[in-house]
């Protein structure tokens, strides 16, 4: 059977993709020289935590994932961070190919709210790899990509800031219940306001108390806590 190995060599954010993405480049090495027609590859993404320090600032951050720092001795588990496939075309010994993956600046995604808290250095990313070769030199046969093929990487924190400012710039991103969202609909058009920063600032500015305790607006503004992954 032929073997494969797999080394991530570097990423970038695609400035030019509809939603956060970020493009990871993958050298994949097939051995003994026999012809791939055709690589089709699962990648999971984990984000590994352990393998790295974290500054104070970080670690406050992170409480609401791992809990109190003196508990990260067995807290601190991987993170799922992505699932994607690739097609890596044909090739004889060693081809590189661009891995896709769309990211998401949902902040009640626990790997979001992870990388979102690090404020410098890389995330220690573990990729494993499985799925089916297509090889021979007259004809093809179907070999399996074991499930123990996997690569590190240290992905740099400034490549996923800069993807979430390409698509987010200056911003943050929340996801509210319906009926929350219904009612600030209701307050934008009642009171006129040209944005949801306009809408959001008039409420903080409005005093709390004096909405009815049913109010989902007064739930809104007084709710300070993050919610578990």
């Amino acid at each position: 059977m032929t073997e494969f190995s797999f080394t991530c060599t570097g990423v970038r954010a695609d400035r030019y993709a509809a939603g956060p993405t970020l493009v990871f480049r993958l050298r994949v090495t097939a051995s003994g020289g026999m012809p791939v027609h055709a690589l089709a590859l699962r990648c999971q993404i984990r984000i590994e935590p352990a393998r790295r320090g974290y500054a104070s600032a970080e670690a406050d951050g992170l409480a609401d994932l791992f809990g109190d720092r003196s508990r990260w001795g067995s807290t601190l588990q991987p993170v799922q961070f992505a699932q994607v496939s690739l097609m890596v075309p044909g090739f004889i010994g060693e081809t590189e190919a661009d891995l896709v993956v769309p990211c998401t600046y949902d902040m009640d995604i626990a790997a979001t709210r992870y990388l979102t808290a690090l404020t410098d250095g890389e995330v220690p990313l573990l990729m494993l790899f499985s799925g089916t070769a297509f090889t021979g030199t007259g004809g093809f046969q179907v070999e399996p990509v074991p499930w123990d093929r996997e690569a590190a990487f240290r992905m740099p924190v400034t490549a996923w800031r800069e993807m979430v400012e390409q698509h987010f710039p200056g911003c943050g991103w929340i996801r509210l219940p319906r009926d929350a969202m219904d009612a600030l609909l209701a307050y934008r058009s009642r009171h006129a306001l040209p944005s949801w920063e306009a809408t959001v600032e008039a409420l903080l500015d409005t005093d709390s108390a004096a909405r009815p305790a049913h109010d989902p607006l007064r739930a809104l503004t007084a709710t300070t806590g993050r919610t578990d992954p």
